[in-house]
């Protein structure tokens, strides 16, 4: 029996996923769990990569320990991060969060150099203002010269698939979200690269999901016990999901809901037209170099703050049956770039309503009333510029991720958008990863081959 690892990492904790197939359905197992944050570093929001790669190396230990050893192992995380590796290998400069400050007016210091207009024609991905170009022009204006001193530069999993094989490359789907990638010709636009004066050898080779990394560095086959081969899942955690999306039908969207709300649909190329701008939906790469066309919504990290600062007194669940029994009407703009790191988010909720002569949420139920209700509307509102875009109607949604467990905000997406919702499986995410190491081993023809046993392996809710 072959077993595959997957290592999902996110925002807030990561999870060992070992997977393998019986009689075509797939079969999953955590192996281990582990929390992750964003910590302060000489003022800067910055993510402990030492810790997590320990605790990547702990979890593949456990393999050993339970006597599955995997046939490969890959790793998928969250996009735009990167680490900046000096002439030996090791890391220069603090490992800065996407929800850091530093990129506030890095858009205007791009676009001297090159117009957002031609940006978007070129990468066709949505403007945000964390993506890698903000982040590595802000760089630009560090003191220290970071950028000067700096001889590659990786995504965070391409990073720890570097620690774990010594091999430098970058996957594709995660390469996309910095909008440096050339939506049509799939590679560095060095045309990007050279207009904002980035030193072009930091950009290395680029590598599909399912290339073969090869096998594990000495001294980690030492400390975890054995070894195995690293493949290239689709890196980005979206990309992976998506990958194991059941969808049945050619007109469905797929929520990729956590963190982040992720809301598209697949296709086989690119968009990078007026409209699609105008809406600032997204070119992001997908397996087999299809293109996640999607719009980001702040998703349940609102949600997951509003948990942090109740101090945890209740789970995920119960917020979600306390706000069903709520009728507060109050609505926010999720997408509002206020609630993408406050100090205080129910605060910043709570003003965001005085501001709009809104009742005020007092009760947990009423704030993650006023979250759910909102969310849904930004997925109504997504969807109707979507069909507006594509110029066809949608009938069906698959929600997958850790929000498909959300069934408030599951009836309320049924509710505002009239479509039928479906939810499940919620660790799309390992099970995409999986998916692809199972295609790299020849337990599954294709992507296709995949998503038929998803439908079949794990259970799938529908709200109408």
């Amino acid at each position: 029996m072959k077993y595959y690892l997957a290592i999902d990492i996110g925002a807030s904790g990561g999870r060992h996923i070992l997977g393998h197939l019986e009689d075509g359905k797939i079969s999953c197992e955590e192996i281990y769990r582990f929390p992750n944050k964003m910590i302060k570093t000489d003022g800067e929001l910055c993510w402990d990569l030492n810790a997590l790669f320990s605790e990547i190396l702990y979890g593949m230990e456990r393999c050993a320990h339970i006597g599955k050893i995997p046939e490969s192992v890959g790793i998928d995380t969250w996009g735009v991060d990167f680490v900046l590796l000096d002439d030996s290998g090791a890391v220069i400069n603090n490992t800065v969060s996407y929800r850091d400050a530093r990129t506030a007016g890095m858009d205007e210091r791009v676009y001297r150099n090159i117009s957002e207009d031609e940006l978007y024609r070129r990468t066709g991905i949505q403007k945000q203002i964390f993506n890698t170009i903000f982040q590595l022009m802000a760089l630009k204006q560090d003191s220290r010269q970071p950028l000067k001193k700096a001889k590659k530069m990786l995504l965070i999993p391409d990073y720890f698939h570097y620690l774990l094989t010594g091999v430098l490359k970058t996957e594709y789907t995660n390469a996309t979200t910095t909008g440096l990638v050339n939506a049509l010709s799939k590679t560095w636009d060095s045309e990007i690269i050279d207009a904002c004066g980035f030193p072009v050898e930091l950009f290395g080779e680029i590598a599909p999901p399912g290339t073969v990394l090869g096998c594990l560095a000495p001294g980690v086959q030492e400390r975890v016990g054995y070894n195995c081969k690293v493949v290239l899942p689709a890196t980005h955690d979206t990309a992976s999901a998506v990958m194991a999306v059941p969808s049945i039908e050619e007109d469905a969207i797929y929520i990729s809901s956590g963190t982040w709300s992720l809301m598209g649909v697949e296709q086989t190329l690119p968009d990078c037209s007026e409209e699609s701008q105008k809406h600032n939906f997204t070119n992001e790469g997908g397996y087999d170099y299809r293109f996640r066309f999607l719009k980001n919504i702040m998703g349940l990290w609102m949600i997951q703050s509003i948990k942090k600062e109740l101090n945890n007194l209740f789970s995920f669940s119960d917020l979600c049956e306390m706000a069903e029994k709520e009728s507060i009407t109050s609505i926010i703009d999720c997408n509002d770039n206020r609630f993408l790191s406050p100090d205080n988010m129910i605060g910043e909720i709570q003003q965001a309503c005085f501001e709009k002569n809104q009742f005020i949420p007092k009760t947990p139920g009423e704030i993650a009333a006023v979250v759910y209700n909102s969310l849904s509307l930004c997925y109504r509102d997504a969807i109707l510029e979507l069909e507006s875009i594509n110029r066809k109607k949608y009938t069906a949604i698959y929600i997958v991720g850790g929000g498909a467990n959300a069934e408030y905000l599951n009836k309320l997406t049924a509710r505002y958008t009239h479509k039928k919702v479906y939810s499940g499986p919620v660790e799309a995410t390992a099970i995409g990863n999986i998916i692809a190491q199972a295609i790299t081993s020849g337990e599954f023809a294709n992507l296709q081959k995949g998503r038929a046993s998803v439908r079949s392996s794990f259970e799938i809710k529908c709200y109408t």
